[in-house]
């Protein structure tokens, strides 16, 4: 088998309890259904107990069945057509409230990179962008979103800031082609992951540039470039990506870079005042009473 999880569920087919046979049988033949049952559904589905489905994740080496229920869904997250999304969408919120089942999933996406993301790593990648001579900030298709909103506001930061157009490859490596090793390319990229933001990373290492990928897990195909790699985490919304969770890893960085630059920051945001005063580009609102109708 060609995927590690499900190569190590064959290999301990043999030594594993009838129960724990009756569930790996099942991931193996239907994992991408799996992937999104919870413990209680997938022991009904199989004939045996939520407590027989957690000690089968156990026996695997994970923590709890959550953990293995999370690396089956980066095993298809990445390969699922829009369709498919829909499909799994419809199975898991169903008749349910849909606010509710899409806000909690992205409370709880915030909850797991709070805890999951790498102190030191987001501490290194904030030195790395403050001493750069140059950055470029990359990411394609539904990432193109969060690579926009950083560059907006370290283009109120920094001097030298590139975002990187990658509708075509041409444009793409032309904007990069000054890449070197006092620069800092930031890569964004969630399943589906692009492959033109795996190219510019190639590019981008093989000019010796720091590379931050920031990324839903240390498998994305990005993360091998990374100098340093910020994880944040992801799942499905229907067609959509959740993009809750890495937005407010990215709002964390820019609020660590400019705390580590006071002085500078303070007067790029006083000129700005200024000018934003002068010609009138922000909308005046006055405050409404209280008690207006």
């Amino acid at each position: 088998m060609n995927n590690p999880l499900l190569a190590t569920i064959d290999q301990k087919m043999k030594q594993l309890s009838k129960g724990h046979k009756k569930i790996a049988s099942y991931i193996i033949e239907n994992y991408d259904k799996a992937a999104f049952m919870t413990a209680a559904s997938l022991g009904q589905k199989v004939g045996v107990s939520e407590s027989t489905v957690v000690r089968f994740a156990g026996e695997l080496g994970f923590k709890g069945y959550p953990e293995l229920q999370r690396e089956l869904q980066q095993m298809i997250k990445s390969k699922l057509t829009a369709v498919q999304r829909m499909q799994v969408s419809e199975n898991l919120i169903g008749d349910g409230d849909v606010i509710q089942n899409v806000l909690s999933n992205d409370i709880e996406l915030i909850r797991a990179t709070a805890e999951q993301t790498s102190r030191e790593a987001y501490k290194q990648a904030v030195g790395v962008i403050n001493h750069a001579k140059r950055i470029y900030i990359l990411g394609a298709r539904s990432s193109s979103a969060l690579a926009n909103f950083l560059a907006f506001y370290f283009n109120l930061l920094f001097d030298s800031v590139t975002l990187v157009d990658t509708a075509g490859a041409a444009e793409m490596f032309e904007q990069m082609f000054r890449i070197g090793q006092e620069d800092v390319c930031i890569a964004i990229s969630f399943p589906r992951y692009s492959k033109q933001t795996v190219n510019a990373l190639r590019f981008a290492s093989d000019r010796k540039a720091k590379i931050i990928a920031i990324t839903d897990t240390e498998k994305s195909p990005i993360a091998p470039f990374a100098d340093h790699l910020l994880v944040a985490r992801s799942s499905m919304a229907s067609v959509v990506d959740s993009l809750t969770a890495p937005l407010s890893l990215i709002n964390a960085l820019i609020v660590g870079v400019t705390l580590a630059r006071r002085e500078e920051t303070s007067e790029n945001f006083a000129r700005l005042e200024n000018i934003w005063e002068k010609y009138q580009v922000y909308e005046k609102t006055e405050d409404v009473p209280e008690n207006a109708t």
